[in-house]
């Protein structure tokens, strides 16, 4: 098939792109390198230096043979998009090219209203674009897990059948996203349902959990492959710091009790959920929902696991327990269900069988480039500032779509 991935650059998006040409497709990516300059604002970097995706696009084609298309442009450009997709015509595409952070979009006004503005600026050009350029072709779109919060009755699986006064009903399931970035692809479910319903578009939105891990089958294959690894409080995850905090001898930061509990998933668990999408299209005018993640844990957990995992390298790793930044609820029921994806084939990975191996040995190594000033939160969810947040300068809105 041919494939498109929008936000290639990142984290997720080289990965994808390398996985998916290594299994014979023909793949594109397209990226405006927003991201790394949203690093550069905030002083933060990946703990493993990357390459650009120049570069990375021509060593995979030295190591395997196969080449991937670039394309360079923002998705809030009609004209770029529309042009990637007359040049590339893909069969499918693949959506992360948005800007990915809760804690950024709470930093403070601006960033609200950027996070917001991109995101569904970009989306709504792709359906646009896929409406008059590639009605047949299929969007996979990276949603979140986030989206429906932490509420008290299970959650399903996009839909609920819902009965009142005698009648019924299978609606969205509600949704009671935590950030104005989760609000975010809240929106983009919305529009991509609504573009299904009146463009015969079909979608899947993959509400993933938070994913772990940097290995996969092609970044071994030489370390200019390599994809980016964040730690710090704005890109980072919970699981990511405590790592990091272990290797440097620097007590792992739970926020407020560790009760918040979410999915995860291993990242070569990702790419193989996003290849059952593309090979299991749905039907023309359908928007599909997968909740995508292998395994629940609450804070406090990983946090325990990661204090085994490094006791057993001889880290002496603490635990410190300190006022949550977020507004959210720190001790709650949370039962999703993740059935459609392993239904269609998908085999787990767990988190017990790579934390060490693949996290904690791996990060050691680059131990000297930690740094310690970006790690501890500044963004609080309620408007407040913290004394480290109020020592940095206001900043102008970023003026670059995140792909």
């Amino acid at each position: 098939m041919r494939i498109l991935i929008l936000g290639g650059d990142g984290y997720l998006g080289w990965p994808t792109a390398m996985y998916l040409s290594a299994r014979g497709h023909d793949v594109a990516v397209m990226d405006n390198f927003a991201k790394r300059r949203w690093e550069v604002e905030l002083n933060v970097e990946p703990l493993i230096p990357i390459h650009t995706l120049h570069d990375r696009v021509q060593v995979w084609k030295e190591v395997t043979g196969r080449a991937i298309e670039l394309f360079v442009g923002d998705l809030r450009d009609y004209g770029a998009v529309r042009n990637a997709f007359g040049s590339f015509r893909p069969e499918a595409l693949v959506h992360y090219g948005e800007q990915p952070s809760a804690p950024y979009s709470m930093i403070d006004h601006n960033r609200a209203v950027f996070t917001q503005a991109n995101n569904l600026t970009g989306t709504l050009n792709v359906l646009w674009v896929m409406r008059e350029c590639a009605p047949q072709s299929h969007l996979v779109k990276l949603g979140t897990m986030g989206e429906y919060g932490t509420p008290n009755i299970d959650i399903e699986e996009g839909f609920i059948e819902i009965e009142y006064k005698g009648r019924k009903d299978v609606l969205p399931y509600p949704k009671q996203a935590g950030s104005f970035y989760h609000l975010s692809k809240v929106h983009d479910s919305h529009n991509i349902l609504f573009a299904c319903r009146a463009w015969k578009l079909r979608s899947t939105d993959l509400n993933q959990g938070v994913v772990y891990g940097i290995v996969t089958d092609e970044t071994g294959l030489d370390e200019r492959l390599t994809t980016s690894f964040h730690y710090d409080e704005v890109f980072g995850t919970a699981l990511n710091r405590f790592c990091v905090q272990a290797a440097i001898g620097m007590p792992l930061t739970v926020y407020g009790r560790g009760g918040q509990t979410r999915g995860f998933l291993d990242i070569r668990d990702t790419l193989r959920c996003v290849e059952l999408a593309i090979l299991n299209p749905p039907q023309a005018g359908e928007f599909r929902v997968f909740n995508q993640f292998t395994e629940t844990f609450n804070v406090l957990q990983l946090a325990e696991m990661v204090q085994q995992e490094g006791n057993k390298l001889g880290l002496n790793v603490q635990v410190q327990h300190l006022p949550n930044p977020r507004v959210e609820a720190e001790q709650h029921y949370y039962n999703p269900t993740h059935r459609k994806l392993i239904d269609l084939g998908l085999t787990p990975h767990l988190l017990s069988d790579v934390l060490l191996d693949s996290m904690l040995l791996g990060i050691r190594k680059y131990a000297s480039r930690v740094k310690r000033d970006i790690i501890m939160p500044r963004v609080r969810w309620d408007g407040t500032r913290t004394a480290a947040e109020e020592r940095r300068p206001a900043e102008a809105a970023p003026r670059a779509s995140g792909n």
